[in-house]
């Protein structure tokens, strides 16, 4: 099983996309990480669909990843009589600590943590920001806000606060129990949400310590304040363009896109763009232009993966949404000027001899025009190292562990296969030959390129480089 492009997908699993046979469908389409979101999904759903995932994974001989979304904190208002209440411009609100029925110039508002750290002058966003209010005071257990423009309220109606660190972690209870499932699993990547600081991430990562690769979902103005620390804490990142999109100026998320994404390709780490691609498809068997134009700029920008959320978990057409992902991401990896777009961003290398053989193995390969790299790789840092350079051929990953295979199918341009251990130098070679011949990423006549560690079976050792041509048995060519 080859695809035709670099750029990876990642489906969400829901309602329409759950069923063995929905799942063999999405993977044939193009589906190369599955995302299971916690916020919807019971720890029995989540044990089902990660089984029928790895049974899709095992059928096809491809190492499909699995994604983890924790749900992270949530802040709501308390009810309000009558389920519903209207607001005018430049009426003053009051926020407080009473448990009875809110009205139309008060609601209970059960998080402490926000009495805590919210001050005058910041920005109060209700109901995903269709309700704006700016805190005019915070004293003896009631923030009162003028009121910015004319809407409606509901009961438990979800409340964020742009301006405000506020003096919580990224996991809550649910999300502990949730972890804790996702570990017990072998989950791949753990999503991790509501994410304000890069120590946010160091704990958690901690806490996993290697069992799952973290992936930093960036949704708060907080972490575009401590982004550098937090793509120095994280495995990969996702730019999560609704909530960011609520929480500033909506402008902005197309700058930050760019941003967050030079930046994790610059830490050689996967950064996959999210929410809202083809939202039309929810209904329509087709996107609109925007969103065609939309999916491509992500491609364009070098991004490792795009990311369809309610499309394929509730939407109508979920495989046609997979199609046509699939389509845009093969144009426009085809078109004259992806090259240059794509290498538009500047990688600084680290000094190491790992970094150094990477950007060797881009030059060398586009220079003598060999049909692949292949890497030997154990933690998936060669094979990320590679990746980073985004070459322009094909990447092949040997690993013999499993859990690597699946982490790295989230990144751009990676083919991963689990083999076993090569014996020496000559094995290397003839085993690096013979899966690029069998996979279809080389022909007889055509040459690879090939790095490894040595001495054999030492993570974090590789240094060496060997360009191999294959005959037609798939074998090296002598000589």
């Amino acid at each position: 099983m080859r695809r035709n492009r670099r750029v990876k997908l990642v489906a969400t699993l829901g309602p329409a996309s759950s069923s063995p046979e929905m799942l063999e469908k999405l993977f044939m389409a193009g589906v190369d990480v599955f995302r299971i979101n916690m916020s919807h999904a019971s720890h029995d759903v989540a044990r089902e669909l990660l089984y029928a995932v790895r049974t899709v994974s095992k059928r096809n001989r491809y190492p499909i990843g699995i994604l983890v979304d924790l749900q992270g904190p949530k802040f709501r208002l308390g009810a309000f009589t009558g389920g519903r209440v209207a607001l005018k411009s430049g009426e003053v609100f009051h926020f407080d600590r009473t448990e009875s029925e809110g009205s139309a110039n008060r609601v209970f508002l059960p998080h402490p943590q926000i009495f805590e750290a919210v001050e005058p002058g910041h920005a109060l966003l209700l109901d995903d920001g269709k309700v704006r209010m700016r805190v005019l005071e915070n004293k003896a257990g009631r923030i009162s806000a003028t009121v910015l423009n004319d809407g409606a309220l509901s009961s438990r109606k979800g409340i964020s606060l742009p301006d405000t660190l506020l003096p919580v972690g990224p996991l809550t209870e649910k999300d502990e129990a949730d972890l804790v499932c996702a570990l017990d699993l072998a989950a791949d990547w753990i999503a991790l949400s509501f994410v304000q600081r890069g120590e946010d991430v160091a704990d958690v990562v901690k806490r996993v310590d290697g069992r799952a690769a973290i992936m930093v979902k960036i949704e708060k103005p907080s972490a575009i304040d401590d982004l550098d620390a937090i793509i120095a804490a994280g495995d990969g990142f996702m730019v999560a363009r609704g909530d960011l999109g609520v929480e500033m100026p909506i402008e902005t998320v197309p700058g930050l896109q760019k941003k967050i994404t030079r930046k994790a390709r610059a830490a050689g780490k996967p950064v996959v763009v999210a929410t809202q691609m083809l939202e039309s498809m929810i209904s329509s068997p087709v996107p609109t232009r925007a969103e065609v134009s939309d999916v491509a700029t992500a491609v364009f920008d070098g991004a490792d993966a795009v990311m369809l959320s309610a499309e394929s978990a509730v939407g109508d057409y979920p495989v046609e949404a997979i199609q046509m992902m699939d389509r845009i991401a093969i144009q426009v990896e085809g078109d004259k000027g992806y090259t240059a777009l794509v290498h538009a961003t500047k990688i600084d290398k680290n000094p190491t001899a790992a970094d150094a053989i990477a950007g060797a193995a881009h030059t060398i390969a586009d220079t003598v025009k060999l049909a692949a790299i292949v890497c030997y790789t154990a933690t998936g840092s060669t094979a990320l190292r590679v990746a980073r350079e985004r070459p322009g051929l094909p990447v092949l990953g040997l690993t013999t562990v499993a859990s690597t295979a699946h982490r790295l199918a989230v990144v751009w341009g990676l083919h991963t296969v689990l083999t076993s251990d090569a014996e020496n130098l000559s094995d290397v070679v003839s085993k690096a030959c013979r899966i690029a011949f069998q996979e279809g990423f080389a022909r007889p006549g055509e040459g690879i390129l090939i790095t490894c560690g040595v001495p054999l079976g030492s993570p974090g050792t590789t240094n060496m480089i060997r360009i191999a041509f294959i005959n037609e048995k798939g074998e090296p060519i002598a000589g």
